[in-house]
């Protein structure tokens, strides 16, 4: 794999075990500080904070609260696999070799995902090469002719799109082994991963529902309606039936843009927000739920005595503010482990028998935290 198509984690994370291999960082060496790293590889404290912590748990590093990060020498277990023992051939190389095509490395759900595919394929000692398609189609088109034929077999996180990409149903039509995960081709039978998305939002309308919330919001600053967007909407609004409750067509906003830039005071979710068309809101992704939560501080509404927020996915326990907001947790970690375990199935059987495809849909749980509360009467 390229080093420009490395998640930017990752990329730290080989950085600094390189420099530690081959002896330009010992012992004791202190690691540069979180800033310096951010301006060195150019990304967010977010990506700083979980490369160094997964270097210290793996034993690469160690950290002293106030000081800063030390190195802490090769890992016992990894002086087995490192690049300079492969270089000597003393390690053949691993039975099977697993791609990972996702969109792109954004928040913290797809860290979590991710950290459950490599776990997985530890454990059984096999490798990964991970290629990003920045959401875009032809991208993801590309990397699949590329990858397929030399991996074993492909996880693939579609992109949004609204058309299917071909190149995945020639995978099908092959008996190529590959999973999707998150998200499946609506009609079209393949080894699927997921997480219930309309029992999330049932689950989300219920809690708010409980504390007397009626004006409820549900949110999506997707670009397209993808099929996990569509069922979160229709779990949304069986909800409100099962309540017999009328569905205001004015609270599914599912249209919001987000540029780069930000939310400005012009915006019309701004202005949504701020004359409080709603008295709680579910967020479909986290970084959603995070700017509700930042235009509710701007324009004086308390959280959640003002207004309530549900959003899907906890950003992070790192950043403390945002580790507060209730959320729906998809069990992302599981799902990564589950698609490993149903792709390595699929590679083993192949040849012996008929591919039988399976859908793996996990279940969602609510996580209460501190952004709900009840309706004011």
């Amino acid at each position: 794999m390229s080093q420009d198509r490395e998640p930017l984690y990752i990329k730290i994370q080989n950085h600094f075990k390189d420099l530690i291999i081959s002896r330009e960082l010992v012992e004791d060496d202190k690691i540069p500080t979180e800033k310096d790293l951010m301006d060195e590889f150019d990304v967010s404290r977010i990506t700083v904070v979980n490369a160094l912590a997964e270097l210290a748990k793996d034993g690469w590093i160690y950290r002293i609260p106030g000081r800063g990060s030390f190195v802490k020498g090769i890992p016992e277990k990894q002086m087995a696999v490192s690049p300079i023992s492969e270089a000597r051939g003393e390690q053949s190389e691993p039975k099977v070799k697993i791609g990972l095509v996702f969109p792109v490395l954004a928040d913290y759900f797809a860290i979590r995902l991710i950290a459950g595919i490599t776990d997985g394929l530890k454990a059984k000692g096999y490798s990964l090469v991970i290629m990003l398609t920045n959401n875009s189609k032809e991208k993801e088109k590309e990397v699949i002719r590329e990858m397929k034929n030399t991996v074993d077999g492909l996880i693939i996180f579609p992109v949004d799109a609204e058309v299917y990409n071909e190149e995945i149903i020639a995978l099908k039509m092959q008996n190529y082994p590959f999973v999707l995960i998150d998200r499946y081709l609506p009609g079209v039978e393949t080894n699927v991963v997921a997480s219930d998305s309309a029992l999330a939002t049932m689950l989300a309308v219920d809690h708010l529902w409980e504390l007397g919330h009626r004006n409820i919001a549900i949110c999506s600053d997707s670009p397209l309606m993808t099929v996990s967007v569509d069922e979160r909407i229709q779990g949304y609004q069986e909800a409100m039936k099962q309540k017999e409750a009328l569905i205001n067509p004015s609270l599914i906003l599912n249209d919001i843009h987000i540029n780069g830039g930000g939310m400005s005071a012009e915006h019309p979710f701004y202005r949504f927000v701020k004359n409080q068309m709603a008295t709680a809101y579910i967020a479909l992704n986290c970084s959603l739920g995070v700017q509700i939560l930042s235009i509710a501080k701007e324009v004086g509404l308390r959280v959640p005595e003002d207004i309530s927020i549900v959003t899907f996915d906890n950003p992070t326990p790192l950043l403390e503010e945002f580790s507060l907001l209730t959320h729906i947790d998809q069990s992302e970690y599981q799902m990564g482990a589950e698609a490993v375990q149903l792709l390595l199935q699929v590679i083993e059987n192949k040849g012996k028998q008929p591919i039988k495809f399976e859908k793996k849909i996990l279940k969602p749980t609510l996580i209460e935290r501190k952004t709900t509360a009840k309706a004011k009467a």
